[in-house]
Parts: C-alpha cells; structure tokens; sequence
C-alpha cells in the first residue's frame, strides 16, 4: 500500500456515536470514522497516539478521513478489521492454508442461505469466517464481552455444517505480541456453540496480521484453547 495513501494524526477521543472519533489533523480538530462498534480504548492506548489515516473517498461520506492504524511502542497495529479479512484472501495461497485444499477461487461476502461468509473458497465449498482480535495480553481471550451476533453466527454455521458446507473460523490477532487464543467459557452460549461446531468438523486457525510499511501480511500461527 502506498505511503502517499495516508496522513498521520493525533488521536484525541471516542465519541459516544458508534463508529465516530475524533483526531487531530493538520492542526484541526477532525470528526473520522474509526472501523469499530465497540471502545477500542478498552483493549489498546488511543488518546494521544499517532495514527494513520486513510481519506475516504466513497460519495456522501459524513467523515473526510478513517482511522487506519495507531502507533503502539515502534510499530504500528491495524485498526482497520475489514483490512484482515483482504489480507488473508490475498496471502490465501501460503502454506499455512495449505489444509484448506484448493484455494484457486476465493470470493468475498458470499451469501449462502443467509449467512454472509467474510471469505468462500469455492473449490471447496469452505466458508473462512475472520474474527480479528485487538488485546495487549499474551493470551488474548475471545470474546471478551458477550457478543449475541457471534453466538447466531455459530448457530448458523452448524446448520452449514449440517448441509455439508466446510468452515475455517479464523482468530486473526492484530498485535504481534499474542502467544496464545483463548475461548471464553465464562461465556457459555458462545463456548458451548464453538464447541458444537468443532465436533461436527469446523476447523479453526490463529494467526497475527502484522503492518510493516504501511503493507499487511498474514504472519505467525497462534495456539487456540478451548
């Protein structure tokens, strides 16, 4: 990705519209959209971090700019979730999908009886759902707060699973530093459902998306718990 594509700013805070925040830019006080319906404060530093931003350019946008990363020690973490999920169709072919089998025809956003798959390998009939995961602990716990579209999420993907679809359900972790994905089974509706959908035959798979020069890539394999 190009450099010349972003502007650096100063993050200054959330605000209480979903998806809204403000930052610094150029000596102004700007309104950006920021790709999260949840306080992304909760799990990483923003207030005063340099960020990257990415100018919006789809007509009728309320906001002129996007958060795209935030500045965290010497590196810069992906804020941008949809931005894992086009990361890993675009490094699909690596040798860590390898178990996937055929990876010739990936398409984005398929519906199939009503569920939207991030990712669909054709070839195969494989929904990839992708869960990226923001947390500065070694262990990073999914989900950390109950999330009832996740759970009917699973819920779906059992009936697929019963059709005879395969499912790769993905923990795509955006700071390098997590060793280990953990399933909350504090949270039992979704434990008790991630669990169904493993023994009926979903596969899943931890990884870290990394940003080096403003370019992401699908990095190291992480452990999974549950």
């Amino acid at each position: 990705m190009d450099v010349k594509e972003f502007v650096y700013g100063t993050f200054i805070e959330e605000v209480k519209n979903r998806f809204l925040c403000k930052v610094q830019v150029q000596g102004e006080i700007a309104e950006c959209y920021i790709p999260s319906s949840c306080r992304l404060e909760n799990f990483i530093r923003l207030t005063g971090s340099t960020v990257l931003l990415k100018e919006n350019k789809t007509k009728g946008c309320r906001t002129k700019y996007s958060v795209y990363a935030v500045k965290s020690g010497r590196t810069f973490v992906l804020l941008n979730l949809s931005q894992s999920n086009r990361t890993i169709e675009e490094q699909i072919h690596k040798p860590m999908f390898s178990f996937l089998g055929k990876r010739n025809n990936v398409v984005r956003e398929k519906s199939i009886a009503g569920y939207k798959c991030d990712l669909f390998v054709e070839d195969t009939e494989t929904i990839i759902e992708v869960k990226s995961i923001i947390s500065n602990s070694r262990t990073a716990l999914f989900p950390t707060v109950h999330s009832e579209r996740a759970t009917k999420q699973l819920d779906k993907i059992c009936q697929l699973l019963d059709s005879g679809y395969h499912v790769c359900y993905v923990f795509a972790s955006l700071i390098p530093g997590v060793t280990e994905i953990r399933i909350n089974n504090k949270d039992e509706p979704y434990s008790n459902h991630f669990k169904q959908c493993i023994n009926k035959g979903m596969t899943c798979l931890g990884l870290t998306i990394k940003l080096s020069k403003n370019t992401t890539t699908v990095g190291k394999l992480i452990p999974i718990s549950y």
